[in-house]
């Protein structure tokens, strides 16, 4: 016969005090005992208890246990195996999944007489589900709390029953005291018992209600459980949107509820707790307003503006509730449980401010954090550099993303048309650095770089050249000198920067420039710093004491610079490399915006970029102290990086021209995952395994991306400059520069666009191979649009325009996709696209040479093909990096289901 519980409720509730909700009486069976949240949780409740887990059901697994430090749990098929086998309990906790839980629930009343209180962890059970639970629990005398939920815990009489509250060290934050709490958010439910423990305030029975669509154990049975309660001099409520459950309250003693969830009246769905969803009338706003009337209180309570009274308080914060707790309590002339705690004031363990002047009130002092944490701090700290989870690459990149609304490729979050004015040495050092570097930092890549492009006598330019002789493309030319610049070839250079890592690090160094820092007492055995020294058979090369007089000439000497400077002995042109390399990396290494691994391969990158450079220059014009025919002294000691390129491309000094090389360089650093360049330098570096780094062969890497550009993909600018070439060789073009050249551009392009669809129709009309698509002119960038534009080719048009700068061959293709859509050769206005720009640029540095007959066809195409790879080689670079820190063996490799066999 069942007892209809206490009188004065229209439907049954069984519990009359909170006192009675987890005690040491109650014995417990855990419905999927073994499941992967109850194998975290029930060994912690099940001891902390002192052994309240009667046994576990889990279908198939009869006979197994679970371990507990206090001893193992016996586990069985169902629930009356359980009791058969002698066991009892009055309390059934449910972690099955959402579709089991009713029956489970079934399973418990039916064959338990003994139960009077279930426990639901499961979340999001469907409304139908719940009600027919509802039912169940009603019909059988039985108090049921949840879904969703994390049970309940008494601090009194040191109980947990289903669910983590308290953590996985519950004695921690359960402190008995005088305080009961009914919280909507689990989570949340610990989180406030350790934020009034920092008041003095303890705790007398938590319950977390959940808040799935149906809360079974609603506010007002726990308000009537702590009206009885005599350990429970006040109550803390955590409410949230959806449901009435609140409403009319019957309070006896002090509260404090938080209201929270304001901004989920803007939703149209369920988000986080299936129930927190406020429909008509039942908003945060609304329970505001409910729970203020029954304090009577006129507004919300904030440590600036404290309303209270003697019954209660509404905050919408949970860090504002112990403060409130205790203005409510003093009014009712009750102090706290114990002595406080601490605060709830901000205490950061760890700081990193990324270099950026905080004002005072935001740059909080660092505390010192509780064991065992300040261990694991401290051993963080001593880390030097970012740790990057690794993850599988294909097709993704950590390093270039394109946005698809705008068309424009960002590098580590820099859009190339930014880049683009930014000084080439700076665009270089992005990849590996992560951020913009100072001019300093700058200067030092200038002087690296130039004395890295000299190779007079070094074998990677006698493998470039015999390449080049034998006829073969420029990438072949640079992966031939790049094959040379293997591991034997760096390992100094990289042991050195390892070297310095280690000792400034362990001296506490932040910042790379400070050169009041007394390097005399950098710690370094004697062997290591004879690593630094340069060797009997170096004694003839003049590049490391020209780097270091660049370096002083240009007050660009860092502390790294200023420790082999000060060895006492010449240092090595390793060591010299070294030192740039590490004061580059130095501040994003000690930020952690990358990785050692990134910091200790730097002079790889800085030789492998060099000596490309140099590699496309032809040997005979590397001489011992010159290039061609420029003293490197001369060069190291004011030349940008983009004159050195453009001394490369051209053969003659920049002389003020440079900045036009610069842009189009910056514009063709893009190399994202799609590109096939960067496929083959990542597929190089999964091949070998980036998991073991000493493996892995950067030069390899760089030559999988210079055998992955061709004539297509990094070549087709010479497309454009023999199409320019075609329209303008026969013209009286001197100035390309010259607004006023005296040319009809409109009638050219008329001229040609006529044509042009003149062949295409006559092609038609035949079946014969018609005219290929026109180098420079690309399809629509923007699908749908009357004019279609490429956003690097208005960048250029922009840049030249605010300069009062022209170039006439990239009017003519602006002239050009106007005239084909007027005359019908096309449906919409095409844009110019990069290789237009890059033909239009190129052809206007070399055209006066090229009219003079000191340039000629085959120049022009290797000077298109170069620039591209003196571009897209940075862009190969941070993907390089990116895959080397992130990726995984063979990550790269293509599916077998996904390959397919052509007939």
């Amino acid at each position: 016969m069942l007892t209809r519980g206490i009188a004065e409720f229209p439907y049954f509730l069984g519990i009359g005090s909170l006192a009675d909700v987890a005690t040491r009486a109650d014995q417990v069976c855990v419905l999927n005992i073994l499941g992967g949240e109850s194998r975290q949780v029930t060994p912690v409740c099940h001891v902390f208890s002192g052994g309240n887990v009667a046994f576990g059901t889990s279908p198939g697994r009869s006979g197994q246990k679970l371990a507990t430090a206090i001893g193992d749990i016996p586990v069985f098929s169902n629930v009356r195996e359980g009791l058969d086998a002698g066991h009892v309990f009055n309390t059934g906790v449910v972690y099955l999944p959402p579709s089991g839980v009713r029956d489970g629930v079934a399973e418990l009343i039916r064959v338990n007489r003994a139960l009077t209180k279930i426990v639901i962890v499961t979340e999001k059970i469907s409304v139908h589900d719940a009600r027919e639970v509802r039912a169940l629990g009603q019909s059988a005398g039985v108090d049921i709390f949840g879904g969703n939920c994390l049970g309940m815990a008494d601090s009194w009489n040191r109980v947990r029953i289903g669910g983590a509250l308290g953590g996985d060290a519950p004695a921690e934050s359960l402190l008995k005291g005088s305080v009961a709490i009914f919280s909507n958010s689990g989570g949340f439910t610990t989180t406030i018992a350790q934020y009034l423990a920092t008041f003095g305030w303890g705790t007398t029975t938590l319950i977390s209600s959940g808040k799935d669509v149906y809360i079974h154990y609603g506010a007002r049975d726990f308000a009537y459980a702590f009206n009885c309660d005599e350990r429970s001099r006040a109550a803390v409520l955590y409410v949230e949107p959806g449901g009435y459950y609140e409403r009319d309250l019957d309070l006896s003693k002090p509260a404090v509820v938080c209201v929270v969830g304001r901004w989920k009246s803007r939703l149209t769905r369920a988000v986080g707790h299936a129930g927190a969803m406020a429909g008509t009338g039942d908003s945060a706003e609304a329970k505001e307003r409910w729970l203020m009337n029954l304090f009577g209180v006129d507004s919300l309570f904030t440590p600036e503006t404290p309303a209270v009274s003697a019954r209660g308080a509404v905050v919408t914060n949970i860090a504002d509730i112990p403060a409130a707790l205790t203005a409510v309590m003093k009014l009712n002339g009750i102090g706290p449980d114990f002595a406080a705690r601490g605060d709830l004031s901000l205490k950061p363990w760890i700081a990193n401010d990324q270099g950026i002047a905080l004002p005072a009130d935001l740059a909080l002092p660092l505390v010192a954090a509780p064991a065992p944490y300040d261990e694991q701090l401290a051993a963080l700290a001593r880390q030097v550099g970012a740790v990057i989870p690794r993850q599988n690459m294909k097709d993704m990149s950590g390093a270039s993303q394109m946005d698809a609304a705008t068309q424009v490729t960002s590098v580590h979050r820099h859009s190339i048309l930014d880049l683009a004015l930014q000084p080439l040495s700076a665009v270089f050092a992005l990849p590996l650095t992560h951020e913009l570097v100072t001019t300093a930092d700058q200067t030092l890549l200038d002087i690296a770089i130039g004395a890295e492009m000299e190779l007079a006598g070094d074998p990677a330019l006698f493998a470039a050249e015999a390449a080049r002789r034998a006829g073969n493309s420029p990438n072949t030319v640079m992966a031939a000198a790049a094959a040379l610049i293997g591991p034997a070839r760096v390992e100094r250079a990289l042991d050195c920067t390892r070297l310095l890592i280690d000792a400034f690090a362990a001296a506490g160094v932040r910042d790379a420039w400070d050169t009041s820092i007394d390097v005399s007492t950098i710690r370094m055995s004697a062997a290591d710093r004879a690593r630094f020294v340069a060797e009997a058979d170096e004694a003839s090369d003049p590049r490391a004491a020209a780097m270091l007089m660049a370096i002083a000439k240009r007050d660009a000497t860092s502390a790294f610079v200023q420790f082999i400077a000060g060895l006492g002995e010449p240092p090595s042109r390793d060591a010299v490399l070294a030192a740039i390399a590490t004061t580059l990396a130095w501040g994003p290494l000690m930020r952690k915006r990358i990785s050692r691994l990134t910091a200790e391969t730097l002079p790889w990158y800085l030789r492998l970029y060099g000596v490309m450079i140099g590699a496309s220059i032809c040997a005979d014009e590397h001489g011992a102290v010159t290039l061609f025919g420029i003293l490197h002294a001369d060069r190291l000691g004011s030349w940008s990086m983009a004159d050195n390129l453009f001394l490369a491309l051209t053969g003659e000094p920049a002389a003020g021209a440079g900045k036009a090389l610069e842009l189009l360089i910056g514009l063709l650093v893009s190399n994202g995952p799609g590109a096939i360049s960067a496929q083959g330098a990542k597929g190089a570096v999964s091949a070998d395994g980036p998991q073991t780094p000493r493996r892995v062969h950067l030069n390899k890497a760089v030559i999988g991306f210079l055998t992955h550009t061709g004539f297509s993909h990094g070549g087709n600018g010479f497309e454009g400059i023999v199409f320019l070439l075609d329209r303008f060789r026969d013209s009286s073009l001197t100035d390309p520069g010259d607004r006023a050249h005296g040319l009809d551009l409109r009638a050219m392009a008329l001229d040609f666009a006529k044509d042009y669809r003149r062949q295409r129709r006559a092609a038609r009309e035949t079946g014969a191979g018609g005219p290929g698509a026109l180098p420079g002119v690309h399809h629509p960038v923007f699908r749908g649009e009357p004019v279609n534009l490429d956003p690097r080719e208005r960048f250029i048009a922009e840049y030249l325009a605010r300069q009062g700068e022209y170039n006439v061959f990239h009017d003519f293709y602006g002239e050009l996709v106007q005239a084909l859509h007027d005359v019908g050769a096309s449906d919409t206005v095409f844009c110019v696209n990069i290789d237009g720009v890059i033909a239009a640029l190129l052809l206007a540095i070399f055209w006066q040479d090229y009219v003079a007959g000191r340039v000629d066809e085959h120049r022009l195409e290797v000077a298109a093909f170069n620039v591209f790879l003196y571009g897209r080689m940075i862009g190969a670079i941070a993907e390089i990096d990116d895959h080397l820190n992130r990726g995984r063996n063979m990550d790269m490799r293509t599916p077998q289901e996904a390959v397919s066999f052509v007939a």
